[in-house]
């Protein structure tokens, strides 16, 4: 029978890996397992520390700390199910959940590629204009930059979300991926898809293409700026601020917009699948350590962090009563 003939669904099953050995299944469980953890311990840290460090309260680390909080949130929306799915085989997801687990996903990397442009601003201002700052980078204006891609990347998402969920689908309810993702979605409707295909390709276009856009026109302008400074140790320091942010953009930006641009050769193979995992699970596990380790105010914030916490739970065994 043909599609059109078939029954509307009302749940998919995710795939997964399960086209796998059960060997590789079981790597591929604590590769998940691993980085989610060092995910959640990673970006947690560097919240909890630029939110207690005094000195680590500005403009550059309150935008670090909601960059932290994309990517739990990111990572959250995908590895619990796919864990589950390893662990239980269970891989039904109803049509709800399944446009939920989209709706929220979308969102969250829509209004992170809003954010990395936020965050070029910063950097833009720091360094091409230092003596403005402080006065235009205020707490309301920084609330509001932090607010503005949430805001974006949820009204993207309800569009895209509630387009291709009103697509018939008639079967099969296959999806070959980890996780309720756009292109393979849309590989599964029972009818002409292209303007659907057209309509993500102008939503990403507009939210990550237009501030990527804005991330090189701000780098082109400090870098102007940089080469103007006339001490090396000048120079260094307003680099090594933006070299961390540079390459988080560049790891972000290239894989995702190498899946979601493609407009006519959208599939579910594997090397999209492999893509994925890497935007989705190595990015948010990395980014900690990309942001501390080139940070010495960073670091020495963690440092301090951590030998409290030693510290008071050595005063605490010592002196249970």
């Amino acid at each position: 029978m043909g599609r059109e003939s078939q029954t509307n669904i009302t749940e998919f099953f995710l795939l997964g890996f399960s086209d796998l050995s059960l060997p590789l299944q079981a790597t591929l469980f604590t590769f998940f397992l691993t980085a989610y953890l060092l995910t959640l311990v990673g970006n947690g840290l560097i919240i909890l520390t630029v939110s207690l460090e005094p000195l680590l309260q500005t403009p550059m680390y309150f935008f670090l700390r909601n960059l932290s909080f994309h990517e739990l949130c990111f990572t959250t929306a995908t590895v619990p199910k796919v864990l589950e799915i390893f662990v239980s085989e269970e891989r039904s997801i109803s049509f709800m959940s399944c446009a939920t687990q989209m709706f929220i996903f979308f969102t969250i990397g829509v209004s992170e590629c809003v954010f990395l442009g936020v965050m070029a601003f910063d950097r833009y201002m720091a360094i091409c204009y230092p003596l403005r700052y402080t006065s235009v980078m205020s707490s309301k204006m920084c609330y509001q930059l932090t607010t503005g891609p949430w805001i974006i990347g949820s009204l993207v998402s309800f569009g895209q979300t509630t387009f291709i969920f009103s697509l018939p689908y008639c079967g099969p309810n296959h999806i070959a991926h980890f996780f309720c993702d756009i292109p393979p979605i849309l590989s599964l409707a029972c009818a002409n898809i292209f303007i659907n295909k057209l309509s993500v390709f102008i939503a990403c276009m507009c939210g990550a293409g237009v501030p990527f856009l804005l991330i090189l026109c701000s780098y082109s302008k400090i870098l102007n700026s940089i080469f103007h400074i006339h001490s090396a140790e000048g120079r260094h320091k307003a680099l090594s601020t933006c070299s961390s942010h540079l390459v988080s953009v560049i790891l972000f930006y290239g894989t995702t917009m190498f899946t979601y641009l493609r407009l006519g050769t959208y599939g579910s193979d594997e090397n999209d699948r492999m893509i994925s995992l890497f935007y989705c699970i190595v990015i948010p596990a990395i980014n900690p350590l990309i942001y501390s380790l080139r940070n010495k105010e960073m670091k020495a914030a963690l440092r301090k962090l951590v030998l409290k916490r030693v510290m008071s739970f050595e005063v605490a065994r010592c002196h249970p009563g």
